[in-house]
């Protein structure tokens, strides 16, 4: 397979990235419709949490079972499952049905995400950092591009023509069953899971501890910076524009972070990232104006700069299992930080939402400091395959 072909694979796998992730952001961008619509802050919240469960916490199992066995299907089927369900959760009105929806929804994302990141890292020769940077890059486009289309539209079309999202993921869908890499379907050889993960359980749950708390920053003011927004006088719209500027800055942020990473190695690019962020968006909150747009733009490239970082860090701790390293970090790390958006949304009601900002907007600082701890692979070493 040669170099300009595995190029247009990994364009095609993070062009699906992109719109795989921006049905991941939908019920976060939708959460103020779903409040004046008469949803409870913590219910809304809670949404959010039963989502992400199946679609983040499950990664890990799917991870497993890609590692024993390539299923190129997933990636195809998980897109539109996702879409179709995820597009039906404006129309819902039924609490119950709407958590049961929202769970069901997220298996379609857990399925795609291991299989295409190890699609991505089976590609990406001796420059895995960068091209796994690349793929992550397109998904965080995705979530940027949530809020800038999804606000504007159910502003003027309401909630009732929320099922109009489902073409993407049809379209997505059928690229993918052409362009997707062709992989043996035959069970590999794969070394058991259990011997693994004990020998590496130390440095796997300390690089989890780092990516939940990054996610918790970075799903927390997602869904709650909106909110947060209105209430110092800044339009709905207004705020979707600016929680673009963060989340596609973001995805510049780890293109950046990807690419240093194979010079100046893992842990500088983690470490220093996080520990920067956190004040970026203590002067962010402090500034009014054109300032604050370019503090918010630094602040949402420093919070993601180590996002496929970490995978590439957790597929070197386990190299055998590259599918179930991504669905450590993509999911299983990023789970436990999204989880914890319902417990922010009780913290909401019971306390305020500028309190729980700030409390936010100082993790990213927590999980740099931490990040101190990991034993990642020396320079010299990073371009092992």
């Amino acid at each position: 397979m040669n170099k300009v072909s595995n190029k247009g694979k990994i364009f095609s796998l993070s062009l699906a990235h992109m719109f795989n992730d921006f049905y991941m952001n939908y019920i976060q961008t939708l959460l103020p419709f779903l409040v004046a619509a008469g949803l409870g802050v913590s219910k809304g919240a809670f949404l959010i949490s039963a989502f992400t469960v199946t679609s983040s916490v499950l990664q890990p199992v799917f991870g497993y079972l890609v590692d024993q066995k390539n299923q190129r299907w997933l990636v195809y089927v998980g897109t539109i499952w996702m879409a179709v369900l995820i597009s039906l959760v404006g129309l819902l009105k039924n609490y119950s049905l709407l958590i049961l929806v929202a769970a069901l929804a997220g298996l379609g994302t857990a399925a795609f995400h291991p299989q295409a990141s190890a699609m991505v890292s089976a590609v990406s020769g001796n420059r895995k950092g960068f091209w796994q940077s690349c793929f992550t890059a397109g998904g965080n486009v995705g979530w940027a591009l949530t809020p800038l289309l999804v606000v504007p539209f159910v502003q003027t079309y309401t909630l009732v023509m929320t099922p109009l999202f489902i073409l993407p993921g049809v379209l997505v869908a059928i690229m993918l069953w052409f362009s997707a890499p062709r992989v043996s379907s035959e069970a590999k050889t794969v070394p058991p899971l259990m011997p693994i993960l004990r020998s590496n359980w130390f440095e796997l749950t300390k690089l989890v501890f780092v990516v939940a708390l990054r996610s918790l920053a970075y799903f927390g003011l997602m869904s709650f910076l909106p909110l947060y927004l209105q209430k110092t006088n800044v339009s709905l719209l207004a705020g979707s524009h600016l929680l673009f500027v963060m989340l596609f800055c973001g995805a510049i942020g780890g293109v950046v972070g990807g690419y240093l990473s194979d010079r100046i190695g893992r842990k500088a690019v983690i470490v220093g990232s996080l520990v920067l962020a956190s004040p970026l968006f203590f002067f962010f909150l402090n500034t009014n104006g054109f300032y604050a747009y370019v503090l918010l733009a630094l602040a949402g490239a420093a919070l993601l700069a180590s996002f496929s970082v970490t995978v590439v860090v957790a597929q070197n701790i386990i190299s055998k299992n590259a599918a179930m390293a991504s669905g450590l970090m993509l999911g299983f790390g990023i789970g436990i930080g999204g989880l914890g958006v319902g417990l922010v949304g009780i913290l909401v009601e019971y306390s305020s939402i500028a309190f729980a900002i700030n409390l936010l907007i100082w993790l990213p600082l927590l999980a740099g400091l931490f990040g101190l701890t990991l034993k990642t692979k020396k320079r010299s070493d990073l371009s092992e395959r």
